[in-house]
């Protein structure tokens, strides 16, 4: 585990180990997750000696952007971030009027397999250690000069496949000391690892967590998201119903409308049931499509046509605000087009 990932307890260990004085974890804490400094030079209050000693034993996690697009619409960001074994992430911020979004990887690639992310067409490379998932944060906090206050976990990867290193991150981005994100404006997304929501429900978190679903049936699930091989909507359903229970947070269904695969009266009917059970809000997404899979989104009529029925039935729904439309800010596609173009030459 890199210094950027410990914990006050761990990092007091490591500095007692150094033969440092207790409060120098105060001082080196802060310079990394409350000022982000990128490197230990900048560290002033901290000795040479001891800054040089760092520098050779304990390599700072820091990532560099090797691409970064600012759209003329509506000035979200999108980043792919070089880490230090030379793989890519993408991160990208989101400008509202209630403050910065960001949403970030989590793994890097992925290997749930579902056909409208272009996230998982590559596969699964490794996990993100909490130090990279947090210094995506940061690089952008250095690169913009504005806060973060909202932090979304969806981007490539699956989070619950990375459970010890999401709440460690988690536990480090709302410390106080920290960055000190309130944990009701973190997101964490997920496919359904159903094992994995009961663990994450026993923690405790103020966190939301967004289902997604994108589908209403476990045969269409299962066409559409592998992982519906091995946990039913049932069983979703029992999870997150334990999830509400355990948290007093309510989930938010997240629905992919896929022009007619899973867009039509029937399904919206089915859906609305299911949010209706677990006490969900629903969030619908236009697909964005993929070149290498055959998915197309709807037109605007149909997707407000979606909208409006389930409404009549009493369920609290938004439609997606989509952003950077004009640099493919969606998930998965920046770091596919840059492998495959690598691979090409």
């Amino acid at each position: 585990m890199d210094i950027k990932s410990l914990d006050h307890d761990e990092l007091k260990k490591l500095l007692s180990d150094y033969g440092e004085p207790a409060y120098r974890e105060k001082q080196l804490f802060e310079w990394m997750h409350a000022r982000h400094v990128s490197d230990y030079d900048k560290m002033t209050d901290l000795s040479k000696k001891f800054r040089e000693r760092l520098k050779q034993e304990q390599p700072l996690t820091v990532l560099n952007a090797v691409e970064r697009y600012i759209s003329d619409l509506d000035g979200t960001r999108k980043y792919l971030f070089a880490l230090s074994d030379d793989n890519l992430v993408e991160s990208v911020l989101m400008k509202y009027k209630h403050g910065n979004s960001v949403c970030i990887s989590s793994q890097v690639g992925c290997r749930m397999g579902c056909r409208f992310c272009a996230s998982t067409l590559d596969g699964l490379v490794r996990n993100l250690k909490p130090s990279e998932m947090l210094e995506q944060i940061y690089a952008i906090e250095r690169d913009t000069g504005e806060r973060v206050s909202n932090v979304v976990v969806m981007g490539t990867g699956e989070p619950l496949d990375n459970y010890d290193n999401l709440i460690r991150f988690y536990k480090l981005l709302t410390d106080k000391k920290g960055l000190n994100i309130s944990g009701r404006n973190v997101t964490v997304s997920t496919c359904g690892i159903v094992p994995e929501i009961y663990r994450l429900a026993d923690e405790h978190l103020t966190l939301t967590l967004a289902l997604s679903l994108h589908a209403v049936t476990d045969e269409k699930r299962r066409t559409i998201m592998p992982i519906a091989n091995e946990y039913t909507i049932d069983e979703l359903k029992k999870a997150c119903i334990y999830y509400g229970e355990q948290t007093g947070r309510r989930i938010s269904l997240e629905y992919s409308l896929i022009a007619g695969v899973n867009d039509s009266a029937l399904d919206a009917d089915k859906l609305g049931r299911i949010a209706h059970e677990i006490g969900a809000h629903i969030n619908l997404i236009p697909v964005n499509p993929v070149k290498e899979r055959d998915y197309r989104r709807g037109n605007r009529a149909s997707i407000e046509a979606f909208k409006n029925k389930l409404e009549k039935n009493a369920n609290n729904v938004t439609i997606r605000r989509e952003m950077g439309q004009d640099i493919n800010a969606s998930c998965g596609q920046l770091r596919h087009r840059r492998l495959s173009k690598t691979d090409y030459d």
